[in-house]
């Protein structure tokens, strides 16, 4: 062992023996030589000896003040993922509780935050181990903070995907776990990566100011110190800046410059008790005037996670506005390490500290049972970095609603019935919108009716909080199953006839029911039903169907291709010598009238099939063509005659007409790129019409003339890349033979 890491690893026993007395350091120190012995060899991107690394990770750890086994876990906590030694050998040595840790520490290093399905399923994964055991997350931020110090040595777009990654997942857990320290300087670092201009920005305009600010916070300091003594209350009282993300978010939500932002200093009182922290408040708005609206009272009603504090804003010397936090000595140590102060300053959380600190981690679980992918992502996003508010009901009681939330959502966060009863709502005893977004201190009261019909669909566009979504749902789910029916198949039936994907669905049975096992339904009415009713999207169909339909569709050409090919091998022999004007040869007729038949347009490339009308010479159809009906109950059967195109047509360069339809999403100027495509490629349009749908779709259709299906098919692929367009399709441009 080298001489530096001896010493750190010697001063890690010396904080653990001295934060807790009772731990096993024996254990501790064998977990480090066992993660050296296992990483010997390997260097981190910096340069560094690996071992650098598990070790500053079980400082933070320690820092936390967490248990025996989470100090070992940190120490081994990379060995299953990058050596030989694994769980078995760990569980042997440490016992099960470390290797879990360590197991649960490494399944979520394998997490893929990327796209929605996977994200949705390793999200999940990482609350079901939350929900088992938090100290797995409080080791993976532990890790994840550490990492985040040496972002720096990642390549530059790793650099960036991974400062996402923790600012979107890693910083907000920490928040809801009320580990404001680790949230912070996560934040702060992932600032640095994402936007350093802005970043450097508020690090250059603090250290301006940093004498200034210095000045400003002694003289309060002093101020209230001196007021307090007087009172005789015992207390501790400390100054800082807010942290740099803390500014930037100000700056960015108010469209404000660094010089503009001035209630960036914050005070810190603690005292010994809840009392004290009333009477504080009352003396610092005898010293300062507070600024209305700007006081919270956190500690009658505390966040989700935990903390506790009274927040007041007031104007000291020279009209700076900051702000006061006032908290006692416990409440501090559990802004400071959230759910880790269980274990710092109470060894561990009981049944009764556990179901309260993780109730918000079962809602999530409970609610993604019936919930998309993509919804219950929002529903984390809502849930992890909305800020809250508080409101109450007309008897006092006191319910937290994320920022933003309605009416509609607070009733159904009081009961499902609640809610399904809702006719409107009283805010601050006026009658209110049920759409508004309620605010702090709102005195919100419910109004209910036993005659109501149920919630609105359109309340799903309002709520906010995902426990509304899913109850408004799961009413639809139960009490209307025919309306849901029948709504879920308009839906469907529009989109696939905007997408052209109507007859491809409904004609094959097979696409059908490939989409059913997709999504787990055993009859299309169930898809209907959930559809109905938002328990899936159509977008999620639409794309299944899509897939489905193509793959039908390729499988159907090359059929076509091969009989088209071995009818060419066939017809071979006959058409030797054989011209035509029109540039298709009949079998056995010469120099007969021609004509194309407008119901399926056919162009050279396209297998065909002519019919002898009566007065009217050939008319030519395609194969496939909806009107070729060639069968014993066909009265017109003798009729059909083969056809074939003349082999010397292309050299004399002749134009066919067929049509296209083309499916759009509205966008301005589609119909005109779509214009400049075709005289770009020097096709002659001979039509060209538009016209708008439903929902934000339109409908483009076109007639042009084209030498062939190869020339068809380069302009429908051309068509088909221009941003707007979903889908193009030959179709009929008139019917009948």
């Amino acid at each position: 062992m080298s001489a530096p890491m001896k010493n750190r690893i010697d001063f890690l026993i010396e904080r653990v023996e001295k934060q807790n007395p009772s731990a096993n350091v024996k254990k501790i120190r064998a977990a480090y030589e066992c993660a050296a012995q296992a990483h010997e060899g390997q260097k981190r991107r910096n340069g560094e000896p690996y071992i650098i690394h598990p070790v500053a990770v079980a400082e933070i750890i320690v820092e936390m003040g967490l248990d025996t086994d989470s100090i070992c876990a940190g120490l081994l906590h990379d060995c299953i993922e990058d050596t030989e030694f694994g769980y078995r050998e760990i569980e042997n040595k440490f016992g099960t509780s470390v290797a879990e840790l360590v197991d649960g520490v490494t399944r979520l290093g394998m997490l893929r935050y990327s796209k929605e399905q996977e994200q949705f399923e390793d999200l999940r994964k990482m609350f079901m181990a939350m929900a088992k055991d938090i100290r797995v997350i409080l080791i993976k931020l532990a890790d994840r903070l550490h990492n985040a110090r040496t972002f720096q040595y990642l390549p530059e777009r790793k650099q960036r995907d991974k400062a996402l990654e923790t600012m979107e997942i890693y910083a907000p857990i920490a928040h809801r776990l009320g580990m404001s320290r680790i949230k912070w300087e996560l934040e702060d670092l992932c600032l640095r990566i994402l936007d350093p201009i802005g970043y450097q920005e508020i690090v250059d305009g603090l250290e301006q100011q940093s004498e200034r600010y210095e000045d400003f916070l002694d003289h309060i300091k002093e101020s209230i110190s001196l007021k307090l003594n007087e009172a005789g209350i015992r207390h501790d009282i400390s100054a800082r800046v807010k942290h740099i993300y803390s500014i930037y978010r100000k700056m960015y939500s108010q469209h404000k410059t660094m010089n503009e932002i001035y209630d960036i200093c914050a005070v810190r009182v603690i005292v010994d008790t809840v009392a004290d922290c009333y009477n504080v408040l009352g003396y610092v708005h005898d010293l300062y005037k507070p600024i209305p609206g700007r006081f919270k009272d956190y500690i009658s009603t505390p966040k989700p996670n935990g903390y506790q504090s009274l927040h007041t804003t007031v104007i000291g010397r020279d009209g700076i506005p900051f702000e006061i936090q006032i908290r006692t000595e416990e409440m501090h140590k559990m802004a400071e390490y959230g759910v880790a102060a269980h274990w710092k300053y109470k060894q561990g959380l009981d049944k009764v500290g556990n179901e309260q600190a993780f109730s918000w981690i079962r809602q999530l679980l409970e609610a993604q049972q019936d919930t998309e992918a993509e919804d219950f992502i929002k529903a984390i996003k809502v849930d992890l970095f909305a800020d809250e508010v508080f409101v109450f009901t007309p008897k006092g009681d006191v319910v937290n609603m994320p920022a933003g939330a309605t009416p509609i959502d607070l009733a159904y966060a009081i009961h499902s019935a609640v809610g399904n009863r809702m006719t409107g709502a009283k805010v601050n005893g006026r009658i209110a919108p049920i759409d508004s977004q309620l605010k702090n201190g709102d005195i919100v009261e419910i109004l209910t009716s036993k005659e109501a019909h149920g919630p609105s669909r359109d309340w799903l566009k309002i709520v906010r909080t995902t426990e509304a979504r899913n109850k408004i749902k799961q009413w639809f789910k139960k009490e209307c199953r025919e309306e849901n029916i029948i709504k879920g198949k308009e839906d469907l039936d529009r989109e696939l006839r905007a997408n052209l994907l109507y007859n491809g669905f409904y004609e094959n049975e097979e696409v059908i029911q490939n989409t059913l096992n997709k999504f787990s339904y055993q009859t299309i009415d169930e898809m209907y039903a959930a559809l109905g009713y938002g328990g899936i999207t159509l977008t999620k169909v639409l794309n299944k169907v899509k897939d489905e339909v193509g793959r039908v569709r390729r499988a159907a050409e090359r059929l076509e291709k091969a009989e088209q090919m071995a009818n060419q091998t066939q017809q071979q022999p006959q058409k030797k010598n054989k011209h035509s004007d029109s540039g298709v040869i009949v079998e056995g007729i010469d120099n007969c009238l021609i004509k194309f038949a407008r119901c399926c347009t056919p162009i050279p490339g396209d297998d065909i099939i002519g019919f002898i009308t009566r007065g009217y010479g050939v008319s030519i159809h395609r194969r496939d063509c909806v009107n070729v009906r060639i069968n014993e109950e066909d009265k017109d059967r003798s009729r059909w005659v083969n056809c074939w195109w003349d082999e010397d047509l292309l050299e004399r360069n002749n134009k066919f007409s067929t049509a296209l339809q083309i499916s759009t999403r509205s966008r301005t100027g589609v119909l005109a790129d779509i214009a400049v495509l075709l005289a770009q490629a020097k096709v002659n349009v001979r039509d060209l019409n538009a016209r708008d749908l439903e929902d934000g779709y339109g409908v483009i259709n076109a007639v042009i003339d084209v030498s062939g299906v190869r020339q068809l098919k380069h302009i429908m692929t051309r068509i088909k890349n221009t941003k707007g367009v979903v889908d193009v399709a030959r179709i009929a441009s008139d019917t009948g033979r």
